[in-house]
């Protein structure tokens, strides 16, 4: 399962070069003008995880893989979007299928930026966003009632769906995200969010972008995101994009050395990963060959025969059992081998849930 992140924002907040920092390319283009994003940009990069590399060393093997992320960076959103103002809504549908959004909210000053709305005010700027995606999950919802309408009088086993339906949409109507709707354990909302990928159900985080004079302390701008977020249930992480980007060409030493002396205690891409692994309930588990340490994501609470998924289906399929080391054990005692010969290796079956970290030889049969 690889995790994948949109970036929406208005424009000129960052948002691009945000984009290139993360992914430490030039993929991005970056300029002083709205709409410089007219194709949204992709791009898949690596999970900083240090415990691969810790893995492939005491392995001996020559080969670190490690999970990935895919980001997708669309056009700015400005207000009308959904209405057809902008270019940003032409591609709202590119980030239907992420699984956390990621709004960079703009949090510095600078006379040769120019903001879409004249003055720098994050709750304002928040809100235009978040209108335009509720507004979006709204159009699509809509045109899906008048589907479900259609179908009902055929078949009333529909009729469940479509009355969750009205009862989100007179939700949205009033604004709300639908994160914040009642019924989200309701089997026919669930039902009707895994088809409809509704944007505004997905975690989100904001970024706060700053300069990098404020990555120690916080200014009204910045405590003005962290007051909203916690109004709306979202994370924060506070990145300066600028700098990030200007450092992605530099060692991973130098690069957190740089970021360290500025007062990051962590670079943006990690912050990001770090919560939305937390937010999304994402683990990892790592597995080992004679040629390879790889790295792989799921879902906390998923059984040995789904992470022998995740891996391929005929692992899950044909699972017999799973030989696992913790991650701890397995630095103690520095190999399997080890491990196994102090007792330490455990054969568990299909009942058992993974736990992050893990170390895994799965045994199956097909």
């Amino acid at each position: 399962m690889a995790l994948s992140i949109g970036i929406v924002g208005l424009p000129n907040v960052g948002k691009s070069t945000l984009f290139n920092a993360l992914t430490k390319e030039q993929y991005a283009q970056v300029a002083n003008y709205p709409f410089c994003t007219i194709e949204p940009n992709r791009a898949i990069v690596p999970v900083p995880d240090q415990r691969v590399e810790k893995l492939t060393e005491l392995a001996k093997v020559s080969q670190s893989i490690h999970a990935t992320v895919e980001f997708v960076d669309i056009a700015g959103l400005v207000r009308g979007a959904s209405q057809g103002e902008g270019l940003g809504n032409k591609f709202l549908g590119q980030i239907r299928n992420t699984d956390a959004i990621v709004h960079v909210v703009r949090c510095f000053e600078d006379r040769n930026v120019v903001h879409v709305s004249g003055d720098i005010d994050p709750r304002q700027d928040i809100e235009i966003v978040n209108i335009e995606l509720a507004l979006a999950d709204l159009q699509q919802l809509e045109r899906r009632i008048e589907h479900l309408t259609s179908q009902v009088k055929g078949d009333k086993r529909f009729q469940a769906v479509l009355d969750v339906a009205h009862a989100l949409q007179e939700h949205l109507q009033t604004g709300r995200p639908i994160s914040r709707f009642e019924q989200q354990n309701d089997e026919a909302f669930q039902s009707l969010n895994r088809e409809m990928r509704f944007l505004t159900s997905k975690p989100m985080i904001l970024v706060a972008n700053v300069d990098e004079s404020n990555l120690v302390e916080d200014d009204d701008l910045v405590k003005a995101v962290y007051q909203i977020a916690s109004e709306q249930g979202a994370e924060v992480v506070k990145i300066c994009s600028k700098l990030e980007e200007e450092l992605a060409g530099l060692s991973e030493e130098e690069r957190l050395e740089y970021l360290h002396l500025s007062g990051a205690q962590e670079g943006g891409l990690e912050q990001i990963i770090h919560k939305s692994y937390q937010i999304l309930g994402f683990i990892s588990f790592f597995t080992m060959n004679e040629r390879e340490v790889r790295a792989w994501t799921i879902r906390q609470g998923e059984t040995a025969p789904k992470a022998a998924g995740a891996i391929h289906t005929d692992f899950e399929r044909g699972f017999i059992r799973a030989e696992v080391i913790p991650y701890d054990t397995f630095l103690r005692h520095a190999s399997w081998a080890a491990a196994k010969a102090g007792g330490e290796m455990r054969l568990e079956g299909k009942e058992y849930v993974v736990k992050d970290g893990d170390v895994i030889y799965f045994r199956f049969n097909v």
